[in-house]
């Protein structure tokens, strides 16, 4: 049974579909797991003991009758803390939303229910979404696998925690900016970033909505990819047969290679010898649509951030982490013709990327330019906590205003991933690649 715990989201579903595993006691290990483990309050911010446990039985009979809803029906995951859940609070790393319980779930929650999923809880996770690092003095800091005195990166930064240490086997984040890539690479999973839109985020509380995504965090492509298809609503991508055998990858040189600490460096051009020695040809390709991109993104990302939150924030400021709330504040110097006028070209420059990249099945870079930073160095002020969080989210942030399908692997060197950018709703295709990769990085 305690195997159980090291599993990812589809042995345990075909675990089940097998009659091996039973849906109720692989729920009550979780749970037993969870109410046992030292730094689970750091990681979750609700255990919903009930509604699991529930959830479970009923899987367990549709499972005896031999009417499972799908290949995860009976399979628990965690729900980063700012989807809502009918009946628990739902506060998404807030204290500006203390005591906030809606009275129904968000939609993708009724999908995963619909397909049989159980809901173990809620995570912690950076304040109201805008931070990469995943630091939360207001609420909760979940640790980093990796070096328990370090950030698990952010915003989903429970959702990496909660499977990195075996108190859940799947996860369910939000990506604005980075914020299921990041702490999927620092927590060496697999993190999945929807294109903006493909995905419905009603009853998720929002932070920049035209670069909201939902997305899964995993222990492999396979999980990522099934629970895409929950999330979803349909049958997941069909992941047979994927090779890299005459694939060709964009290794992306503008901007990402910038500034790269020494471990996800070395990891990445490890990463790339390997793909090649699998059988994708590799191109180093520069961009300038990118550098010019990055230019706008505190005007894209900010303004719409504190023109969501602005009023709420001001209303109480001291409740909100200081860094976190003068980020939150930056966007009060831009005009709305600025606004307009810098979504009219970010348009303009994603039409750039989409034809210089139409020939690649993938452009390749570093996940995050550097490890996870040390808490107790972040809470000390200054300028560490800004520039860390901007390197941070430097990399994956091209995915968001690209608007592209972005996923990251692990590299085998503990907290540095690599990111592979597909096409924008090329979620399936994305998928295959990664899969091939997966092989060819194991």
């Amino acid at each position: 049974m305690q195997d159980w715990l090291k599993m990812g989201v589809a042995d345990l579903g075909r675990g089940i579909g097998a009659g091996q595993i039973d849906a109720v006691a692989l729920t009550d290990a979780y749970m037993d797991a969870i109410d046992a483990h030292p730094v689970a309050p750091r990681i979750y911010s609700a255990v919903t003991h009930h509604r699991a446990r529930t959830e479970a039985a009923a899987a367990a009979a549709r499972a005896a009758a031999g009417q499972r809803r799908g290949p995860l029906d009976g399979v628990p995951v965690s729900w980063k803390d700012l989807f809502d859940s009918a009946g628990t609070a739902t506060e998404a790393g807030s204290r500006l939303l203390k005591g906030r319980v809606p009275d129904r779930d968000a939609e993708v929650l009724q999908r995963a229910t619909a397909a049989g999923l159980v809901c173990l809880g809620k995570t912690h996770m950076s304040e109201l979404a805008f931070s990469g690092l995943g630091l939360n003095p207001m609420a909760a800091t979940p640790p980093c696998i990796n070096d328990a005195g370090a950030v698990a990166g952010g915003s989903s930064s429970g959702a990496a925690a909660s499977i990195a240490h075996d108190l859940a086997p799947g996860a369910i984040g939000t990506d604005t900016g980075g914020s299921v890539r990041v702490p999927a690479a620092w927590n060496d999973l697999v993190g999945l970033k929807t294109t903006a839109g493909r995905i419905p985020v009603q009853g998720s509380v929002p932070l920049a909505a035209r670069f909201d995504t939902i997305g899964p965090l995993a222990r492999s492509v396979e999980d990522a990819a099934l629970l895409l298809g929950v999330l979803e609503g349909r049958r997941a991508p069909d992941l047979r047969g994927a090779s890299l055998r005459g694939m060709r990858f964009a290794a992306l040189q503008t901007t990402v290679m910038d500034d790269l600490r020494e471990a996800p460096e070395r990891a990445y051009h490890g990463a790339c010898e390997r793909l090649d020695a699998a059988g994708a040809t590799i191109h180093a390709i520069r961009a300038p649509e990118v550098e010019e991109a990055m230019g706008l993104a505190q005007l894209l990302f900010s303004a719409e951030a504190y023109g969501t939150w602005g009023e709420v924030i001001e209303a109480d400021p001291d409740k909100m982490f200081g860094p976190i709330r003068d980020r939150f504040r930056g966007g009060k110097a831009f005009s709305a013709p600025e606004f307009v006028a810098g979504w009219l070209r970010l348009d303009e420059l994603r039409a750039h990327w989409a034809a210089r990249m139409a020939g690649f099945d993938a452009v390749l870079m570093p996940t995050a330019p550097n490890l996870p930073p040390d808490v107790q160095r972040l809470l000390e002020g200054g300028d560490y906590y800004v520039t860390e969080n901007l390197l941070t989210l430097r990399n994956t942030r091209v995915g968001n205003l690209m608007g592209l399908a972005a996923i990251t692997l692990p590299t085998g060197v503990p907290s540095c991933g690599i990111m592979l950018c597909g096409q924008a709703m090329g979620e399936d295709r994305l998928l295959r690649v990664a899969k091939a990769a997966e092989a060819a990085l194991a």
